[in-house]
């Protein structure tokens, strides 16, 4: 007859066997943000940023040129606009519209610069390269497995947790749920 497991230890998920066996299982958070408050997170700060971007570059330089400089342009922005907020506060402008902050793994407290530049990096950077032809098509392909490990990670099918994109997973960071900021006139 097998012996029960302690109730206090967590459940393997079944692909366990693709991380290393004597590390403990990681904790499955309730209040992960769910991917629609995350995509709409990601479309209000690139808004933000490149918005402004595109509108300046359309007036001084030649439409056959925008292609080319508006991405690194609007990746360089990016990294400048969210590794601060994102380090210091957790939250950016679309982050607190959306109601989620980003917390290290370990402390549950807004990240800190190194892993905010890494987390914005890896987003960044595939934005950067899109002008260059084999690099904008491995660019691509990493949006693909970006999103898929949001949505496979929440049908808990990869090993280390829910609900974690590439960048989460490479800056050590979740994305949790918080109470969106209130309006200028709420009271």
């Amino acid at each position: 007859m097998e012996a029960a497991e302690p109730a206090g230890e967590l459940e393997r998920p079944e692909t366990a066997d693709l991380t290393d066996a004597a590390a403990p299982p990681r904790a499955v958070r309730a209040d992960l943000a769910d991917p629609g408050q995350r995509l709409l997170a990601r479309i209000i700060d690139t808004l933000v940023v490149g918005l402004p971007v595109v509108m300046v570059l359309l007036e001084t330089v030649p439409r056959s040129r925008l292609d080319v400089l508006a991405p690194p342009i609007v990746a360089g922005l990016l990294l400048l606009y969210e590794v601060p907020q994102t380090a210091l506060w957790g939250r950016t402008l679309g982050k607190r519209a959306a109601g989620v902050a980003v917390v290290a793994q370990d402390t549950d407290a807004p990240p800190g610069f190194p892993a905010a530049l890494v987390r914005a990096a890896t987003y960044a950077l595939p934005i950067a390269v899109r002008p260059v032809p084999f690099l904008g098509l491995v660019a691509s392909l990493f949006w693909v497995a970006n999103g898929a490990a949001i949505y496979e990670g929440a049908r808990r099918a990869l090993p280390d947790g829910p609900r974690r994109a590439l960048h989460d997973r490479f800056a050590r960071t979740d994305v949790v749920k918080t109470d969106p900021e209130p309006g200028p006139d709420a009271e």
